[in-house]
């Protein structure tokens, strides 16, 4: 199975279309797929049920994997000896709420005449200052983000505000409001572990989804379906193949979201009653011919969420977000076997505990199903994933707050790469999302193209050479002395190989790729000692700078090597 999915992304890279991929069965998604019916065949047979195998090193790499940015060995290190249950409790725990960004943006070429440097804009005024400071504002709410990425707690909450921010999607460009921007990220990320149901209502009337999808224009004398279409469409019924609401239904959406306004000098929303449409709001018989009576004066403001409370009354909503959830986290082919095994129950889940989300996501991360061996190593990281990924498991060394410039610009340097590698925190395509968690049938093996592989190749590249990724005065370098170092016999060659690929790779990489690597140890002799000897000379006297030289060079060329492998981009 590894073997195909390696081939998966060799074939991808070597720009095979999809449909050659499909004739020479190389992915393995579409050997599964009946283009001949709307279903895949059975993939795997595990269920929803508690896992209950060995839980060691691999299992508890792998969770961890999905569940954060990237796998340090310190974070190995924290839960090494805990239970499944003891790990998925700290895990499933929110971290606190962050400080906002900062203006760390003004420089010789401009100054932010509103906010003075090393404090928040984003409470500043309503002015033409504002609206002039508003792009570098956008980018350093992207670097602030970034940073929260690269210095996250031990837990999902970064995880899943990415997973919010592609469901909810929302485009800073388009909102163009940076403090809007925030306002969205801070209601998402407060929410994160909490209620769908409730953050839907939230996101709603929140002033950045209201700018991006043009709520605040849709009145009664001028409706506008933006979002009561992307309500139904994309945030809670979805397009499964039970989802039968009409176009009727769209336009009785928006009539109940009327009034709806943006106050751009306190940043909140409000309603605007004469601007509501007090008229009745008829559904079709998929929501049970509801209708939402039609009320006048502050009271119309209810039924917005009256219009949730009946889209979340359809088993269709639950069904919907336990799918991008098992996508984002599992698996991106939903078959059969896990539409009624795994979709069905979290549906029910999710149902019983009137949409919060913790309990299903729990029972999905502690399955027999997570941790089937075929749901190991089987993602293409995204650039997150990947970038954040070398970062931290690599601990590089990032410019701290004593000059905080230089840290938002070592945290800008992950936010642009990311843009490069087409995901742009803060900025997906459009209101659908990355296509990578919906464009079936390809999913998350749009990340790799003959564009971002050898961008991917060349940041990892880069980072790890002599000179570093340079911006301006600031250095990111990866220190792989310090790397080995921290593995569990560094002068075994054998030792060295096993411990830094049980930390960046997601499975086995065989004899064959580990005797390769070995000999680069090795400097292509054939006998241990050649390796041990290097390394214990070096160690001996850490300051001969040629006996470091010799070390330093052999471990960049293996592990440089090692992260241009294919099993590299997988999770």
């Amino acid at each position: 199975m590894k073997q195909i999915i390696r081939s998966e992304f060799l074939s991808r890279v070597s720009g095979a279309t999809l449909d050659e991929d499909v004739k020479s069965k190389n992915i393995v998604p579409n050997e599964f797929y009946n283009k001949d019916t709307p279903h895949f065949g059975s993939r795997a047979t595990s269920g929803l049920n508690p896992y209950s195998g060995t839980f060691g090193k691999a299992e508890l790499s792998h969770l961890l994997r999905r569940t954060l940015f990237g796998v340090a060995k310190a974070d190995m290190d924290h839960f090494n000896g805990m239970a499944l249950s003891q790990v998925l409790t700290a895990i499933l725990t929110a971290s606190a709420t962050p400080q906002p960004p900062l203006n760390a943006y003004n420089d010789a070429n401009f100054t932010d005449a509103d906010i003075p440097f090393g404090q928040t804009w984003v409470n500043a005024s309503n002015n033409a200052n504002s609206v002039n400071a508003n792009g570098r504002r956008r980018n350093s709410l992207k670097q602030w983000w970034a940073g929260l990425i690269l210095n996250q707690d031990r837990n999902i909450t970064e995880k899943m505000n990415l997973f919010w921010h592609n469901h909810f999607a929302t485009e800073t460009v388009v909102i163009s409001d940076s403090r809007f921007a925030y306002k969205h990220h801070a209601l998402l990320r407060a929410n994160a572990l909490g209620n769908f149901k409730t953050l839907t209502k939230l996101v709603t009337t929140d002033p950045g989804m209201l700018a991006y999808l043009n709520g605040d224009t849709n009145t009664k004398n001028s409706p506008n379906e933006n979002y009561g279409r992307e309500l139904q469409e994309l945030f809670t019924i979805g397009k499964g193949p039970d989802s039968h609401y009409t176009e009727d239904d769209v336009k009785a959406a928006a009539k109940a979201l009327t009034g709806w306004k943006i106050d751009r000098n306190t940043v909140t929303s409000y309603f605007d009653s004469t601007k509501h449409d007090t008229t009745d709001k008829q559904f079709s018989s998929f929501y049970n011919n509801t209708v939402i009576v039609g009320q006048a004066g502050t009271n119309g403001a209810n039924e917005s969420d009256q219009l949730i409370d009946m889209l979340f009354l359809s088993t269709e909503t639950a069904k919907f977000i336990s799918r991008k959830l098992y996508r984002f986290f599992v698996y991106y082919v939903i078959d059969q076997q896990v539409e009624s095994d795994i979709i069905t129950p979290m549906a029910d889940i999710i149902r019983t505990n009137n949409y919060d989300i913790l309990p299903a996501l729990r029972a999905l991360l502690e399955s027999e199903h997570f941790f089937d061996p075929l749901n190991i190593g089987c993602h293409i990281k995204n650039p997150v994933d990947h970038l954040a990924g070398i970062a931290r498991q690599y601990n590089i060394a990032f410019p701290d707050s004593s000059n905080l410039g230089n840290q938002y610009k070592g945290w800008g340097i992950l936010a642009t790469s990311l843009n490069i590698l087409t995901m742009d925190l803060g900025d997906p395509p459009n209101v659908a999302g990355w296509p990578a968690y919906y464009q079936e049938p390809a999913f998350h093996e749009l990340w790799i193209n003959s564009n971002t592989l050898p961008y991917r190749n060349q940041v990892s590249d880069l980072l790890g050479s002599l000179t570093g990724f340079k911006s301006g005065q600031v250095i990111l370098k990866i220190d792989f002395i310090a790397f080995a170092d921290q593995t569990s016999d560094p002068s075994n060659p054998n030792t060295l190989i096993a411990d830094s690929a049980g930390l960046l790779s997601p499975s086995d990489l065989g004899t064959t790729q580990s005797d390769f690597l070995k000999s680069i140890l090795l400097s292509n002799q054939t006998a241990d000692h050649y390796w041990t000897d290097a390394w214990n000379l070096y160690k001996a006297d850490t300051s001969n700078q040629t006996n470091k030289t010799i070390v330093e060079t052999r471990l960049r060329s293996m592990y440089t090597y090692l992260m241009n492998l294919a099993e590299y981009q997988l999770i």
